[in-house]
């Protein structure tokens, strides 16, 4: 029981999510099934009659990341996708028609841009608002669907989640949290009144930088009904061997998020005391702009660390003296990793912006790896 009395614990949680009931001499997690096609005599009844629809392996995964994104609701439904941009593709085109309004970040995950276009292009209008400060409130009133990113990607400002549920409501829209970099262990945006949690599971959820998948959950109903029709349509799905490599991932979860969070405080913390590091930003730092208000709704506030160095090439010297660091791109896997973000284009973020990812490795020698390399890399 967890310390409230309430159930297991999250590390229990994450260790047996999904497992099916044990048969003897099965497996715990049976392996992957590998088929396009299942026995289908007479009329096409059952859970699985053909590879696009549904697999026995992702039934698993479902089943477990349902378990941790809203913990004993029942009339939740989950589905897997075949990366995380696969998963926000279906909300945003299953829910949107022709004529209706939808609100994004304007300071959101860099493919946001791209999917701007191709909404407009079917004729959906676009509002947009920056995350902090619940900026969105202003440009609700009429559109269909809300999109939320809290933490925001990559410069972590926090929203208040329940409060834009509450007003999108309010005036007729569905909300959707795209959960990646919080995890359903730092927060539950079905709990906070969210209608979809979405999230890549490329990310810290599966936490080896080996697996590109994304996820689904919400509440049965006809919303859920689209976004299950548009997998079949676009066939966005996952392989199985990535769904059981997925499943098998979510075992060490809670050790991996407790882990770097302790340790992404820690390099915050080094970080801030550096006269070369401005714009820090980590929302577990007390005095961080939105730690009030992510203290309130996140248990746990991520391994993502952002700040900018004075000038392009000074951040990429520092890039390319780290030494437990590599310089690659993505965030939450278990090896450390930072870049330099304006080498994509796409984010409004200076030249000598660092999005770092912390891993698993001992606080000590990474905080102390840091701090070497800024001093290496100094004007």
């Amino acid at each position: 029981m967890n310390d409230a009395g309430e159930g297991p614990g999250e590390g229990t949680r994450a260790v047996r999510a999904g497992l099916p009931e044990p048969v003897k001499h099965e497996p715990t997690l049976p392996g992957p099934v590998f088929a396009a096609h299942f026995h289908l005599p007479g009329d096409p009844t059952g859970p699985y009659t053909y590879g696009r629809d549904e697999n026995p392996t992702w039934t698993l995964l479902e089943r477990a990341v349902g378990e941790l994104e809203a913990p004993g609701e029942d009339g939740v439904e989950t589905l897997v996708f075949a990366s995380g941009m696969a998963a926000i593709s279906a909300v945003l085109f299953s829910q949107l028609r022709a004529g209706d309004a939808v609100v994004l970040p304007d300071d959101g995950y860099q493919a946001l841009p791209l999917v701007r276009a191709q909404l407009e292009a079917f004729g959906v209008e676009v509002r947009t608002a920056p995350t902090g400060g619940d900026a969105q409130l202003e440009v609700l009133q009429g559109a269909r669907l809300l999109w939320i990113e809290s933490p925001s990607n990559p410069g972590l400002d926090v929203c208040d989640i329940r409060r834009l549920v509450e007003a999108a409501h309010a005036r007729g829209a569905l909300v959707a949290v795209d959960n990646t970099l919080a995890t359903p262990l730092g927060q539950r945006p079905l709990e906070l009144g969210a209608d979809f949690a979405v999230a890549s599971g490329t990310k810290q959820l599966t936490g080896h930088g080996d697996i590109l998948l994304g996820y689904v959950v919400g509440r049965v109903g006809e919303p859920m009904t689209a976004v299950r029709r548009w997998r079949k349509i676009v066939g966005a799905i996952p392989g199985p061997m990535e769904a059981w490599l997925a499943h098998r991932s979510l075992a060490t979860l809670q050790m991996r998020v407790d882990r770097q969070s302790a340790t992404a405080l820690k390099v915050a913390e080094a970080l801030r005391a550096h006269p070369d590091v401005t714009g820090l930003r980590y929302p577990g730092l007390p005095d961080d702009p939105s730690h009030k208000v992510a203290s309130q709704q996140m248990r746990r506030f991520g391994c993502v660390v952002s700040f900018t160095l004075s000038t392009r090439a000074r951040a990429d010297r520092f890039l390319e003296a780290l030494r437990l660091v590599d310089d690659a791109t993505s965030f939450g896997g278990v090896r450390s990793t930072a870049e330099r973000r304006g080498r994509w284009g796409g984010d409004a973020v200076p030249e000598g912006f660092i999005r770092m990812s912390v891993g698993a490795e001992d606080p000590e020698d990474l905080v102390a790896d840091v701090l070497r390399a800024l001093e290496e890399s100094a004007d």
